[in-house]
Order: structure tokens, then C-alpha cells, then sequence
């Protein structure tokens, strides 16, 4: 099957951004991409690309190349369905807040919703493709929805999982480590996984596009992602021990970082990981590995997740007790909210965690990021249900600047690696706020000395 008309549901940061690319990469291909969230599609088709909902550095400059010649935004979600040969599921999976496997478990209900909806609208055979990262053996259960409830209509599955870094994913897409497709062993499958090779071919060299079973491609995207997360709590577990015996946390992963068996990538000790995938998926791996009676798998797996949510609660508990035990109405300034740089994207950031723990202390906290609204972190805070959001909306103050945001602070923490944090005038932040001023770097991304220098009493994480 040649592939001329591709729809993906969901505009959110994977959907978003890969069909934009295939869309640029892929000028004989109709790209359209649906959301019933009527006010994301209206972003993404703004006059000024810079309004696009998701952040991401090159973005704007591709969706404005593409969009209104073969990339289009649209509500009008049955009729992108019918029209297109390949559908991409590109909807969220949160982790469930209710029943059976809540806390852990992936909750698919949205999931479910996109497989009925494909058979009930589709007309003509299909390749619906995963792109959302789901469990092992999801395929199946979508599998079985199309074949049940289609009109008599033929359906290939394939898992096609994204392995994008939010803050790189232009780059990540454009010059892929690898592309990973999945489908079923038979003839049919392998004709579906080949069409989407051929996709994927008009800018990917094919010794890097890699094809397995679906149950496979499943289970290796959950697989890297714990990976990933395992070294950063390691390091980070370090960071603790480091501070306990004068050990300096980066020297430490730099002289490790160069032994080519372990490599330096992801050694970077901090306030802790977040982001929409890491935690998600591994709690989604523990409840796999527990629901096959794999407990001591699951065991692992799990203190990963319980390492980094004591670092985060150990930062707190460091900025309470180095201000005096108490932080009562004290102001303390955040630089950073979202979870990671050169992105808008706030799930799970340390930041949420740690402001909740500050102003159970009665803290004040007032908070600077380049990309994220006041409205994004309110309801980032609000989603705990620690306290009414009247509470949370008393303790949060917002400024426009990271000088006003510093002034009269009686310490900042940084919770963001933001660049342009580094580059700041810090006698001039330091001669504004309360003595001793105090600078908790969350991100290891100051000059510690330089700032000891001008006056200030620096704390990073691991020294």
C-alpha cells in the first residue's frame, strides 16, 4: 500500500510535532492531525506560529512551512479517519486514579474510544499505528475492538512507540538513533510495517529503521524509558551519599562517564526527572511485572520511582533547614517550572512537588519561567488537591522577570536548567533580596564559587 493520506488523533507533544515533521519530510502525504479540544486545534492553526500550544525550539518554523499545504489541524475527527489509509493513536494514557491497578496501571479508556471510533467510522482497510506508549500486548485488545465492531473492513496493527526528548524533539526527529516499528509476523503485517517503512524512509537512512513483533516494540519503549530513569536516580542516590563524605556528585559522574561501558549521558545529578513518560511508564512496567506474579521485577523497578521522589522531598526538607527550620511567610524565589528546558511542558516537574512541600510550610513562593504561565502552575498545584485553590492561588506569586520575581527573596532555588538563568546579573539579583541570600541550584548549572564570591550561601545538589 502506497500511503497518501495519513491521519493522526491527538495534537499533543508527540502528535503534534512527529506529523509536522512527516508532513515536511513527506510533501506527497496528506497529513492531518484531530483533536476534539477545539481550543489546541485553534492554537496549532494560529496566524502566528509562535501561538502553536507546544514549544519546542525549530517547531514554529516547520508547522508554518507545512501547514495549509499537506498539514492540517482539524476537529473534524470521523471524516481525517475515513479518509486516510494509516491512522496514528496518538492520545494520552495516563496512569489510572481509580480502580484495579490505580497509582500504576496505564488507563487506556482513551485508547479504547480511538480503536471503536476507527472501526466505526472506517470504510476501507487500514494501518492503525500506536503511537502512544502503552503496555505490552495493547495491540490485541485494539485488534480485537477492529475486528469485532468494523463494517467487514481489514485492519493491520503496528506499534510505532516515539523515543523523543522534549526540549530536542525537532532533532530527535529529524536524525532519529532509531525508528522502531512493530506489527504481526504474517504477510499482511509485514505489508503494513513496510508501507510505514517506506514513510519513514524519505528522510531516515533504513539501517536505523528497525522492525520487530508488535509485543517487542511495546515492551521496548517502557524498557528505555526505566532505563533512562534508573541512571538518573542512581546518580542522584550518589548525589546524597556524596554530600555526606565530601564527594563532589559531578566529578564523580564524569570520572565514571568515561568508562565507555557506562557512558556519560543521563549522569547529571538534580532536584529529580519528570516529564508525561518516565514515571508513568515505569509505575506501568511494575504493574506488568506484579500482574504476572514478577515481584521481585516489579521490586526493582518501583525504587527507582521511590529514589526520585525522595530527592525532590530532600530538597525541601535542604531549603527549610538551612533558612532557620522555618520558611513562615519567607519568600522564596523558583526559577524554572517546567520539568526540563526548551519545553512548556510542566507534568510531573520537580518544581510542582517541591512548592507543594514549601507551602505546607507556609512558604511564599514566587515563580519565574520563560514558557509557563501563571495558569499552568496553579493548576499544575491544584491537581494534588493538597489544599483548596484559593490556598494554592495565596501562596503563589508571579512576576514577568527573574529580577522581580529575586527581589526581596530570602533564597532561590532553581528548579529549571534553564539557559539564560546562568547568563543573569547575580550581583544585581543578590543586592536585591533578604541577607543571607540564599541560592539552592536544583540543576547544578551555577558557578558556585563565583556566586560565594559576590556574597550569596550556595547549596548544589551532590557537594
Amino acid at each position: 500500500m502506497k500511503i497518501t493520506k495519513i491521519c493522526c488523533i491527538g495534537a499533543g507533544y508527540v502528535g503534534g510535532p512527529t506529523m509536522a515533521i512527516i508532513a515536511q519530510k513527506c510533501p506527497q502525504i496528506q497529513v492531518t492531525v484531530v483533536d476534539l479540544n477545539h481550543e489546541r486545534i485553534a492554537a496549532w492553526n494560529d496566524a502566528d506560529v509562535n501561538n502553536i500550544p507546544i514549544y519546542e525550539p525549530g517547531l514554529s518554523e516547520i508547522v508554518k512551512e507545512a501547514r495549509g499545504r499537506n498539514l492540517f489541524f482539524s476537529t473534524e475527527v470521523d471524516q481525517a479517519i475515513d479518509e486516510a489509509q494509516m491512522v496514528f493513536i496518538s492520545v494520552n494514557t495516563p496512569t489510572k486514579t481509580y480502580g484495579k491497578g490505580k497509582g500504576m496501571a496505564a488507563d487506556l479508556k482513551f485508547i479504547e474510544l480511538c480503536a471503536r471510533q476507527i472501526a466505526k467510522v472506517s470504510k476501507s482497510d487500514k494501518i492503525v499505528v500506536e503511537k502512544s506508549t502503552l503496555p505490552v500486548r495493547t495491540a490485541e485488545a485494539i485488534k480485537s475492538i477492529l475486528d469485532n465492531t468494523g463494517n467487514g473492513v481489514k485492519f493491520q496493527i503496528l506499534s510505532n512507540p516515539e523515543f523523543l526528548a522534549e526540549g530536542t524533539a525537532v532533532q530527535d526527529l529529524l536524525q532519529p538513533d532509531r525508528i522502531l516499528i512493530g506489527g504481526d509476523t504474517a504477510e499482511e503485517g509485514q505489508k503494513a510495517i513496510q508501507a510505514l517503512v517506506e514513510v519513514y524512509a524519505n528522510w531516515v537512512p533504513e539501517d536505523k529503521i528497525l522492525t520487530t513483533n508488535v509485543w517487542s516494540s511495546e515492551l521496548s519503549k517502557l524498557t528505555a524509558n526505566a532505563f533512562l530513569a534508573q541512571r538518573i536516580s542512581s546518580i542522584n542516590a550518589m548525589s546524597e551519599l556524596c554530600e555526606k563524605t565530601g564527594a563532589n556528585v559531578n566529578e564523580v559522574a564524569k570520572a565514571i562517564g568515561m568508562d565507555s561501558r557506562i557512558g556519560s549521558k543521563f549522569l547529571k545529578a538534580s532536584v529529580g526527572f519528570g516529564g508525561s513518560c518516565f514515571q508513568k511508564d515505569i509505575l506501568n512496567l511494575v504493574y506488568i511485572a506484579k500482574s504476572y506474579g514478577l515481584n521481585e521485577v516489579a521490586d526493582y523497578w518501583e525504587q527507582v520511582i521511590i529514589m526520585n521522589d525522595h530527592q525532590k522531598r530532600r530538597f525541601s526538607d535542604t531549603i527549610v533547614r538551612k533558612l532557620y527550620n522555618t520558611v513562615s511567610d519567607k519568600k522564596i524565589a523558583f526559577l524554572g517550572w517546567a520539568f526540563k528546558k526548551d519545553t512548556n511542558d510542566t507534568r510531573e516537574s520537580a518544581a510542582i512537588y517541591v512548592a507543594d512541600d514549601l507551602i505546607s510550610e507556609n512558604a511564599k513562593i514566587a515563580v519565574y519561567d520563560p514558557k509557563v504561565t501563571r495558569k499552568k502552575i496553579l493548576a499544575d498545584l491544584d491537581y494534588l488537591e493538597s489544599r483548596s485553590a484559593e490556598a494554592n492561588a495565596a501562596h503563589i506569586l508571579s512576576f514577568q522577570t527573574a529580577y522581580e520575581t529575586c527581589e526581596g527573596a530570602h533564597a532561590i532555588a532553581i528548579l529549571t536548567e534553564w539557559d539564560e538563568f546562568i547568563s543573569y546579573d547575580w550581583q544585581k539579583i543578590y543586592n536585591s533580596m533578604q541577607k543571607p541570600a540564599f541560592v539552592f541550584d536544583g540543576r547544578n548549572i551555577l558557578d558556585g564559587p563565583a556566586l560565594e564570591k559576590i556574597g550569596f550561601i550556595y547549596q548544589a545538589i551532590g557537594s
